[in-house]
Formats: C-alpha cells, sequence, structure tokens
C-alpha cells in the first residue's frame, strides 16, 4: 500500500513539473506574439491551452486518490496539500497567458501597445520569464531561502506595473484609448502572473518548513525569535506596572 503511494505521489509530482513547463511555454509564446505581433506564435499558445488543462485535471484526480485512499502521515500530507495548491495557481497563470495570446489575435497584425513603449513591455516580459525559471527550479530543488527571493523580482514587476498605470493615465498620453486600455490589462496580466509565481514559491517554502514566508524570514535572520516571543510575553504577563 505504502509502495502504490509513493508512486502515486511521484506521478503526481512529475505531472506538476510538466505542468510547470506547459505554463512557462505558453507564456513565452504569448510574450513572443505580444513583442513581435507574431499570430503564430499567439495560436501555438492558446493551442497549448487544452494541455494544460488535461494535465491540471488528471493531477486533481490523483490528488483526490491521495487524500481518500491513501491516508497520508504529517509530511506526506503536507505535501498533497501544497501540490493540490500548485496545480491551481498553473492553471491561473495559464489563463492569464492566454488572456494576452488573445489579445494579441485581436489585435493582429498591430500592435497591442504603442510601438515607442515597447521596451517597457519586453523588460515586463522578462522579468516575468525569470520568475517562472526560478519557479521551475524550485520544483527540483524547493530551496526556502530561494523561494523568498522572487518577492525581490516581483517588485520589479509591481514598479514595472505601476509605472504604465500612471503612464496611461497621465493627461499627456499621445496614444489611442484603446492602446491605453489594453496596456493597462496586459500589465496586469503579468503582475498577477508573478503573483502566482510568488504564491508557489510560499508553498515551496511551507513544504520545506512548515512555515508562512514571512515566519521563516523572521526565524531564518532572528534564530532566536520564538524564544525571544516567549520571553517578551512572560515579561508583560508578570512585569510590575
Amino acid at each position: 500500500m505504502r509502495a502504490a503511494y509513493r508512486e502515486t505521489l511521484e506521478a503526481f509530482n512529475q505531472d506538476l513539473m510538466t505542468m510547470c513547463d506547459t505554463v512557462r511555454t505558453i507564456m513565452g509564446h504569448a510574450s513572443k506574439g505580444l513583442l513581435e505581433q507574431s499570430l503564430d506564435d499567439a495560436e501555438t499558445a492558446l493551442t497549448l491551452i487544452d494541455e494544460l488543462k488535461e494535465i491540471g485535471e488528471r493531477c486533481e484526480e490523483r490528488s483526490m486518490r491521495l487524500l481518500a485512499l491513501q491516508n497520508p502521515v504529517a509530511t506526506d500530507l503536507r505535501q498533497v496539500l501544497a501540490a493540490i495548491h500548485l496545480v491551481e495557481y498553473f492553471e491561473r497563470m495559464g489563463s492569464l497567458a492566454r488572456n494576452i495570446a488573445v489579445l494579441v489575435r485581436q489585435r493582429h497584425p498591430a500592435s497591442v501597445y504603442p510601438p515607442p513603449l515597447h521596451g517597457y513591455v519586453e523588460e515586463m516580459t522578462r522579468l516575468v520569464a525569470a520568475m517562472g525559471a526560478t519557479t521551475r527550479a524550485l520544483l527540483d530543488d524547493p530551496d526556502p531561502d530561494v523561494a523568498v527571493e522572487l518577492h525581490t523580482i516581483d517588485e520589479g514587476v509591481d514598479d514595472m506595473r505601476a509605472f504604465l498605470s500612471t503612464l496611461v493615465s497621465d493627461r499627456e498620453w499621445e496614444y489611442s484609448t484603446r492602446e491605453a486600455v489594453d496596456l493597462s490589462m496586459i500589465s496586469r496580466y503579468y503582475e498577477r502572473y508573478a503573483d502566482r509565481c510568488v504564491d508557489i514559491a510560499g508553498q515551496m517554502v511551507f513544504l520545506v518548513t512548515g512555515l508562512r514566508p514571512e515566519a521563516y524570514l523572521r526565524q531564518r535572520d532572528e534564530p532566536d525569535y520564538e524564544n525571544l516571543e516567549k520571553f517578551a510575553t512572560i515579561e508583560r504577563k508578570f512585569r510590575k506596572p
């Protein structure tokens, strides 16, 4: 029974890696379509969505089997629960990449955004691609220190989106309203995609340490954090006014 459980769990993990690779491929084609006005890349991204959905459904079935039939112990239960969250995040990331590809297809052969702003959009796609690569690496080696560092790249994505939002809402905006709306939408899609990468990293921290990222950082940076909290509680309780 235990051997069957480990075999099912390993198959589940392999599906998660395939799901991550598929999501990254979809976003890669969507981003290339966006940057190069490539209809072929947009269509490829949209075609791969069905494959992603199929893997997600298989993962959901395996997760239910693991929970319902195998009665996992604490450590394994944590792994299964984390994996269930990962499936949800990957599905959402695929949907966000799909939204970008759909927009590229709708605007083709025109650019989704004003060409003079290409550099800003290209930088956002680069940051998101880097976060996707780190996310994939975490599936192979769930290092909590690497995971928490994704917040740094995510801040860059947030800053870029904030900048573009300010740009399109400026009274001096010199391009069309359609381009303003489209640029706002794609920047939001990339920001939310990056947020899901951070969520996945958080699950990796939880999987390895049993802690949420914030608690892990406190423990890592202040090894006596828990004792300090206990001592502070005692002091508050018995300190004379």
